[in-house]
């Protein structure tokens, strides 16, 4: 097998679209331009997606699980009680059978191409890259991007089915050359539960950025939350704090879910703005305007207290300040590096006191962040990320 980059063929695994995942497009640009060549197999990729340049993007199919092809998913509708815990029941089959569906799919796809290591993302794709792993001769590398059996969840309890995925994913991690993970909680958890050896911490961080102090509006004006509007994101907090604020809030995201339906009223009439999805490049002239941002997630799953979320990393590089949930792994690079303010979860009184030490702190907190940058940016995970492959490669020469 060849130790150069510019002779090697990465197959990424990714059951999801691709279009909007962002780890995994930056890691794929990161290697292309170390002269790696990747082709990445998502699920269900939109037609009309144009992949970065050089990487090569196929799309398997993931069926319908319960669903018959001519209905709608169930989850941007609004339900009846008893239609909802027919979902909350039923769900983790449909789950399941839409994953393995996508699994064949894949396989099938990938069995005639030449590659020289597959890349894992997160534990929907493991077992096909061990598969494909031990039939190629290839090596393996898990990417998991969040703890799966802590992960959040809209359905009922499944311990069997917990107690099986564990039992596979230790399984499979042993198998595997390298294990990257976002923070260094699942890190230690990957060391001590899954008995990894190998694990490095690649965070969900954004490239660097020029110094944005004079962009971020100061004193600020408003609070902008960027990301999906759903469950489990503090967002009823935010409603309930809204009511008693002085500055302006905005969320920016998908919200064509049941949850939405519901709550996406209730946070108009308290005078917050919803806005549709935007480019990254929109968030971060809105998170400028406004002077802070959200960055917020319950604590009420372990793949929440154990989360970095991308929105933090976004913050920094816009030289935004932000209001973050005090939660393990978040709380503890906000408190390093002073990013911005922390407030109790589901606590709206403590969530406004956050927003006033931050208002009166704004200029302090600016410095703070622009002095994180580098720190903080994806220049420094990237070099991890590439060290990993070269490991990787030498380890198999």
């Amino acid at each position: 097998m060849a130790t150069n980059a510019n002779q090697v063929t990465v197959l990424m695994l990714v059951a999801t679209s691709v279009a909007g995942d962002t780890r995994v497009l930056r890691e794929a640009g990161a290697l292309e331009k170390e002269g790696y060549r990747v082709e990445i197999v998502g699920k269900e990729v939109p037609a009309d997606f144009l992949p970065p340049k050089g990487i090569s993007i196929h799309s398997a199919k993931s069926g319908h699980g319960l669903r018959p092809t001519s209905m709608s998913s169930l989850r941007t509708k609004k339900l009846a009680p008893h239609l909802r815990f027919l979902r909350w029941m039923l769900l983790p089959t449909h789950r399941a059978k839409s994953f393995r569906a996508w699994s064949e799919d894949s396989y099938r796809l990938v069995s005639q191409m030449h590659f020289d290591i597959v890349h894992a993302h997160d534990f929907t794709a493991l077992e096909l890259g061990a598969r494909l792993s031990l039939e190629h001769r290839v090596p393996l590398i898990y990417d998991s991007h969040e703890w799966w059996l802590g992960r959040q969840r809209q359905y009922r309890p499944t311990p069997i089915i917990d107690k099986h995925e564990a039992r596979a994913e230790k399984k499979f991690v042993r198998q595997a050359s390298a294990v990257i993970t976002v923070g260094n909680a699942i890190a230690d958890l990957m060391r001590t539960q899954r008995s990894a050896t190998n694990v490095k911490v690649v965070r969900n961080s954004f490239p660097p950025t020029p110094d944005a102090t004079s962009l971020v509006r100061t004193p600020p004006k408003g609070l902008i939350y960027a990301g999906r509007i759903d469950a489990y994101r503090e967002l009823e907090t935010i409603i309930e704090a809204t009511r008693k604020s002085s500055l302006s809030i905005s969320w920016m995201g998908d919200y064509a879910n049941q949850w939405a339906s519901h709550w996406v009223p209730l946070a108009r009439a308290a005078g917050i703005e919803i806005l549709p999805s935007q480019s990254l490049d929109a968030v971060t002239i809105a998170m400028q305007n406004a002077g802070l941002a959200f960055v917020t997630h319950s604590n009420q799953f372990e793949s929440h207290r154990l989360a970095l979320p991308n929105k933090l990393f976004h913050a920094v590089q816009a030289g935004v300040p932000v209001i973050a949930t005090d939660v393990t792994e978040l709380a503890g690079v906000v408190r390093e590096f002073d990013l911005g303010e922390l407030y109790e979860p589901c606590n709206a009184d403590s969530m406004r006191r956050a927003i006033d030490r931050a208002i009166e702190r704004h200029d302090v907190l600016i410095k703070n962040v622009n002095a994180a940058k580098n720190s903080l940016s994806w220049e420094v995970d990237e070099k991890v990320l590439v060290q990993i492959y070269r490991e990787t490669l030498e380890g198999r020469a």
